[in-house]
């Protein structure tokens, strides 16, 4: 029991949360390049947060479920219609068998994310993670994006017990800047903002730039003012981060992503606050951007920030509501009460309420009984 891929669009992929500890080794983490739409979309079907989810970039794939299911869709709007007829994101759906999901010309955004109940795909997970790296044919579904055909199996089979699952909806996130003619990146400084001169700190901090046309899940290459250095921009290779600034000797700047090469030889003028990542990756080709310098220390308070929101969402969805009770959150509390029993009981009759066992061992049985 699973999806099947109808169509496959540009480049549909699965993704966690990213291959982390084999950089030194030569792998990139790969991994979503939204971290937040992929993080909401799980919490909404009550999966950990690192579930493998199917990600899509500009043009969404359309998808047969062979199963019931509870699936949520975030990130950008594409316009997303289930057997034709439209549906929210950011909310968890239903979906019965034979139901085909399709979506149509992004209205926002660049990158939507597809999270499956009941703990995902089941893919194999390689090196700790399931993530596709496409430059080394690693994870995901045989190391490559989706293509017609494709049956991708889940993980529980079949989720009918599901159907009376409270409706939760968040709001889409305000945090991408949809709309506004250009967005603020917050920048940590760094590792070798002391190769530029202060005039091309000023330039970096002080002007718009553009996004071009050379953006993948590699990195967004950048657009604007040349920003002056010291004695030029090489370096000796070292390790790059997700969202580090990369300043090239003709000093146009490189945003390092998803599938970054794991060393660089560019001097690093800062690294974006991971916070601010899907904002970014979210903008589309001639989107403007300006980077505002931050603190180490304000960068982690808004990490917290987000943690604490990811902690509200995730206790809204476990609430009860108007909907009904959820029959996997009651099995999920009966459970460890009846275990508990049962190890006390061993041989005996299994009783919830020992007065009520005790009253009636009280009780004189009639003969025969």
């Amino acid at each position: 029991m699973g999806v099947v891929v109808k169509t496959a669009g540009i480049c549909t992929t699965i993704q966690d949360l990213g291959r982390i500890g084999y950089q030194g080794s030569g792998f990139s983490p790969s991994g979503v390049m939204d971290h937040r739409a992929c993080t909401l979309a799980n919490l909404l079907v009550e999966n950990d947060p690192n579930t493998c989810v199917i990600e899509f970039a500009l043009i969404g794939p359309t998808l047969r479920f062979t199963t019931n299911t509870i699936i949520a869709i975030t990130g950008g709007d594409f316009s997303p219609l289930l057997g034709g007829k439209p549906v929210p994101m950011y909310k968890a759906i239903m979906v019965h068998r034979g139901s085909v999901l399709s979506f149509g010309a992004p209205r926002t955004g660049c990158y939507g994310y597809i999270s499956i109940g009941g703990g995902g795909l089941d893919v194999p997970v390689v090196m700790g993670s399931c993530s596709t790296n496409l430059r080394c044919s690693v994870g995901g579904w045989h190391g490559r994006k989706l293509n017609v055909g494709d049956y991708l199996p889940f993980k529980t089979p079949n989720l009918d017990f599901l159907a009376n699952l409270p409706s939760h909806v968040i709001a889409p996130d305000d945090i991408y800047g949809f709309g506004q003619e250009q967005v603020t990146l917050r920048v940590v400084p760094g590792p070798q903002d002391d190769a530029f001169t202060q005039v091309g700190l000023d330039t970096f901090y002080g002007s718009a730039f553009t996004i071009t046309n050379q953006c993948d899940r590699m990195g967004f290459r950048i657009d604007g003012p040349e920003i002056e250095t010291k004695n030029g921009s090489d370096i000796i290779s070292d390790g790059i981060a997700f969202g580090a600034v990369q300043v090239p000797s003709k000093g146009r700047i490189i945003i390092m992503l998803a599938d970054r090469q794991t060393t660089g030889g560019y001097a690093k003028i800062g690294t974006i606050a991971s916070v601010d990542i899907p904002k970014l990756v979210q903008r589309k080709p001639g989107d403007r951007i300006v980077f505002q310098q931050v603190s180490v220390q304000e960068a982690q308070d808004l990490l917290r920030q987000q943690a604490r929101y990811y902690s509200s969402v995730a206790k809204a969805v476990k609430r009860l509501c108007s909907g009904g009770t959820s029959p996997r959150r009651t099995a999920r509390r009966l459970t460890p009460i009846l275990e508990r029993q049962a190890r006390i009981a061993k041989d005996e009759v299994l009783w919830i309420n020992t007065e009520d066992r005790d009253r009636d061992r009280s009780v004189p049985q009639r003969k025969g009984q």
